[in-house]
């Protein structure tokens, strides 16, 4: 197996553009990542105390030094300067700072940075072309304006948590950051646009993304559906739920030895290939969404007398869309995972983390890197020793 080289710092695409990274926890510094991936330099701009909250928000107790595991992925190849936002000699050294830059990101309340000085409308007179890129929970306006942009209570806020689990569960969360993550995605794709009108305006952009408008973003396809139809929260299956609009089969059932994941198939295909004629009744196309649970039913207990290669021997051949449902461990040693190259190893010798790789590639090259998270501070003198 041949893995993919990185590609040289100097030849990426971003190489040569300065980020500012004012964020903290995940949306924010998930966007500064992408934009280091792929060859800016990020200086993270923290404050002397403590620097960036992440640096303390422990996953399963796991650390990296003095910092926690999450804050030395999340902020990878980064730089740290530490400042002191509301002491007027580091105000101006930062002032000074983002003179230089290219971007600048923070995730503050709304309001904050006005209050400080470092507004979109104060810093736009300093450095025209600054794309300034904002990350908030709920938008700049309305009465949640001020509440806690946390990931759950997005999720629970956003009527996402009804879309997981059966019908008759309690409501289910998705069981990562996902509003967080997709959020700072968001900002990378408006930063990228921003760079791209810069390089022919000569004129910066305010971004603004949040994360309720992108959770809901997230469920364009379910609630494109509550938009234009009875204006009710759509109805999960009571049975094997996977998508409140699929059809049947679409969900995960239990096998004789662990699990199978069954997507868009046609009942009458399925009735043949399993050699299951329980589901002879079920083999009309308009019946998989009206009578999906009693057909999900008929697979619950069809599906759990053989094993998960003795269905996918039948299923993949014949095109089903299927897979076996694989915990991280399997998926490890897998060797169509291996071929991905989606993990690396960052940091310092005794200090050394394995943590997922750029998912981009550019030119067959990965947007790999060794360089592991900065010590809180680490680089100030470099940089405002310049100033």
């Amino acid at each position: 197996m041949v893995l993919s080289m990185d590609m040289p710092a100097a030849d990426r695409p971003l190489s040569g553009i300065r980020v500012l990274d004012f964020s903290q926890f995940l949306a924010g510094p998930s966007c500064a990542l992408r934009l280091a991936d792929l060859g800016a330099q990020v200086i993270k701009v923290e404050r002397p105390a403590g620097g960036d909250a992440c640096r303390q928000l422990y996953v399963a107790d796991q650390a990296c030094g003095d910092d926690s595991l999450l804050f030395h992925t999340i902020n990878r190849n980064k730089f740290s300067v530490a400042a002191d936002l509301k002491n007027a000699d580091d105000l101006a050294r930062v002032k000074t700072l983002i003179k230089s830059a290219d971007v600048m990101v923070h995730n503050f309340r709304p309001g904050v940075m006005e209050r400080i000085g470092l507004g979109y409308g104060e810093v736009a007179e300093f450095n025209p072309g600054l794309v300034y890129g904002v990350v908030s929970g709920y938008g700049t306006e309305g009465p949640w304006r001020d509440k806690p942009g946390q990931d759950l209570l997005v999720q629970a806020r956003s009527g996402m948590a009804w879309l997981s689990g059966n019908d008759g569960d309690d409501p289910v969360p998705v069981g990562l950051a996902v509003s967080d993550v997709l959020t700072g995605a968001h900002l990378v794709q408006g930063v990228l646009a921003a760079l791209l009108h810069r390089a022919g305006s000569g004129k910066g952009s305010l971004i603004e993304v949040n994360l309720m408008s992108s959770a809901m973003d997230l469920q364009f396809e379910q609630f494109t559906g509550y938009l234009n139809g009875a204006a009710v929260q759509p109805k999960r299956s009571a049975v094997n739920n996977a998508n409140v609009n699929g059809t049947a089969p679409y969900g995960i059932y239990r096998t004789a030895d662990g699990y199978i994941a069954v997507a868009m198939t046609a009942i009458a295909v399925l009735r043949e290939l399993l050699d299951c004629a329980a589901l002879e009744p079920y083999v009309d196309p308009t019946l998989a969404f009206e009578e999906r649970d009693p057909i999900k039913a008929v697979l619950v207990e069809h599906l759990v007398t053989a094993p998960t290669a003795t269905w996918l021997e039948v299923l993949e051949p014949a095109g089903v869309w299927c897979a076996e449902v694989l915990q991280w461990p399997e998926l490890e040693q897998n060797e169509a995972f291996k071929a991905l190259d989606a993990v690396q190893e960052i940091g310092e010798a005794g200090q050394r983390v394995r943590t997922t790789a750029c998912p981009i590639k550019v030119n067959g090259m990965r947007m790999g890197c060794t360089r592991g998270a900065p010590a809180l501070g680490a680089d100030t003198d470099t940089f405002f020793g310049t100033l």
